[in-house]
């Protein structure tokens, strides 16, 4: 385990670096020019090379990027080019939003998830186990907005027993915040829930067929403990990639999922940034992004060199 926790470790590290520069990359080679849209149509050429050097695009591309990440890393992402508002403000403002949706998305699927794929693996071959097939099968062919207006028209339209969008800050209070969160992280959460139904499944009927199983239950050790203790801890390797790779999924789903909703996430944030062609907003959410990603990406690597015999990383 501990000739894996190195790379396991380093990698995000590589990935960073190389995703921050095409994320800067992407920003500094866009055909656009931020000085002429934040100046206008009347702006002369004399105008636009002042506020090209104002905003530092007149230097060395390399120069520029180094600069960007070294003050990135200390938190400093640079000012909007059309509210001068500081980038960091912006985003951390909005990021609870995206963070705590994440946050409740995640644990869902693994609640639903976790439990379909346990009982329909227990059931093998019974009605629930078809039935946790199906549904799974269903819900992993539904984009997220799709999910997302049909639980507005079920549970706000046609019962009226939830909010179709705003957001509540968590701060204000859990149950008020829970009911504006519910159905957006619903949204968000059935995709990864049916994906780890799945991959449970599969995975712990084959182990619950394996030899040492069979020794734990003829040592009269009970079944619950063969389960959790046993089984599940080598079943749970790919439910526990599923769960990685629907971190990417969650924050991506979120940009339609904050539209649908409301939703003032880091998301719209980004969205709102692409319209206005505002570069240092893009490239800040964009490196938010890419490193909230890679955290969650690195705890679930380090889960599975904890969890599974063999390790792993995906």
């Amino acid at each position: 385990m501990t000739r894996r926790l190195g790379p396991t470790l380093a990698t995000p590290v590589v990935v960073f670096v190389l995703a921050s520069l095409l994320t800067f990359g992407l920003g500094a080679l866009s055909p656009s020019n931020p000085a002429a849209a934040v100046l206008g149509e009347t702006a002369t050429a004399a105008d636009i090379a002042r506020m090209n050097h104002e905003f530092g695009l007149d230097r060395p591309f390399l120069a520029r990027y180094a600069d960007w990440l070294g003050a990135s890393l200390t938190g400093d992402l640079g000012r909007s080019y059309f509210t001068t508002i500081p980038v960091s403000d912006s985003i951390f403002a909005a990021l609870p939003v995206d963070l705590t949706l994440a946050g409740l998305a995640v644990l869902l699927a693994v609640l639903l998830g976790g439990a379909a794929g346990i009982g329909a693996a227990l059931r093998q071959g019974g009605r629930f186990d078809r039935a946790v097939t199906f549904v799974a099968s269903g819900l992993g062919t539904l984009p997220p907005f799709v999910v997302g207006i049909g639980l507005i028209v079920v549970f706000s339209v046609l019962l009226g027993a939830l909010p179709a969008g705003g957001y509540v800050p968590i701060e204000a209070g859990f149950l008020p915040w829970l009911r504006f969160a519910i159905l957006p992280a619903l949204a968000l959460s059935l995709d990864i829930a049916a994906s780890i139904a799945r991959q449970l499944r599969t995975s712990l009927v084959g182990q619950l067929g394996e030899n040492y199983v069979t020794g734990a239950v003829v040592r009269g050790l009970g079944p619950r403990r063969v389960l959790f203790r046993h089984a599940l801890r080598n079943a749970v390797g790919p439910a526990l990639t599923v769960l990685g790779i629907g971190v990417p999924m969650v924050l991506g789903g979120a940009v339609v999922t904050e539209k649908i909703f409301n939703l003032p996430g880091v998301a719209r944030l980004a969205l709102q940034a692409s319209e206005q062609h505002d570069v240092p907003l893009i490239q800040g959410t964009l490196l938010v992004t890419i490193t909230v990603v890679l955290v969650c990406n690195t705890l679930v690597n380090l889960a599975l060199l904890r969890l599974t015999p063999q390790g792993g990383r995906q």
